[in-house]
């Protein structure tokens, strides 16, 4: 446990040098989005470097590596395609504005906050790397697990690209593919995501159960803290009663057939 503890240490100690120095961009660019990207990318990242000092099966270490990169690239390609061509994104936008004056300490504390929680999401990838167990069913529901959500999550992400690409579009809802049955399906598959790694814990006793902050915290965040609820809010001021009715015929989050309208 020990060593444990010292790896994160290490891993904690280079998240916080990292969002230092995106705190540091943020203040040339303007745009504290770049906290998503390091995020994502912080976390592969460390996961990459803790599977190097895991003491579980080979194959389950290269397996859950290679699947937090894959994540973690295609995530924060997608992320810094956003920050680069986009104005800042209105949930900093609010924050810059709440702090004041005191804006960039503000945000120097939510950019190291940002360390931590790069640490604590790494956290089930380094239990299920501890895992010996052999190849067994759950490491394929696994594997299934992060195909669909991986796959999901992409094709939500361009479905709403293209629609916004086009000027047609403008002020418009967009409900085509799989957003006709989810208004936020890259949520969804975001968050299914994070199965992925407690079935490659099971067999680790309670530690696997520990593994579930993955999900449990991703849920809390999308549904009630930095997903859904600025979204939805931004989303009533640019759009008006087209995403209220949007609201009133299609689910939050899980993908589900569309109800009628009741106007």
């Amino acid at each position: 446990m020990n060593d444990w503890l010292q790896h994160l240490g290490w891993g904690l100690g280079g998240a916080a040098i990292m969002m230092f120095a995106l705190w540091l961009m943020q203040r040339r660019t303007k745009n504290a989005g770049i906290v998503d990207v390091g995020w994502t990318f912080g976390i592969g990242a460390l996961t990459l470097g803790l599977a190097v000092f895991s003491s579980g099966a080979l194959f389950r270490r290269v397996l859950v590596a290679t699947m937090t990169i894959v994540w973690s690239m295609r995530l924060g390609y997608h992320l810094v395609r956003r920050v680069f061509s986009e104005p800042e994104d209105g949930r900093y936008r609010n924050l810059r504005e709440w702090a004041g004056d005191r804006q960039q300490i503000v945000l120097l504390i939510f950019f190291l906050l940002q360390a931590s929680w790069v640490v604590l999401f790494a956290m089930p990838q380094y239990i299920a790397m501890q895992n010996a167990r052999p190849f067994a069913w759950f490491d394929a529901a696994a594997i299934g697990i992060f195909a669909v959500s991986l796959i999901g999550e992409s094709i939500a992400d361009r479905q709403l690209a293209a629609f916004r690409e086009s000027s047609d579009n403008q002020g418009k809802v967009c409900k085509i593919g799989l957003w006709r049955y989810s208004r936020h399906p890259n949520y969804f598959f975001e968050w299914l995501h994070w199965f992925a790694y407690p079935l490659l814990a099971v067999g680790m006793g309670w530690l696997a159960w520990v593994t579930l902050v993955g999900p449990a915290l991703m849920l809390l965040f999308l549904l009630k803290i930095t997903g859904i609820p600025p979204t939805e809010k931004r989303a009533l001021q640019s759009r008006g009663e087209r995403y209220r009715e949007y609201q009133r015929t299609t689910s939050a989050f899980v993908p589900w057939f569309p109800r009628e309208s009741t106007t």
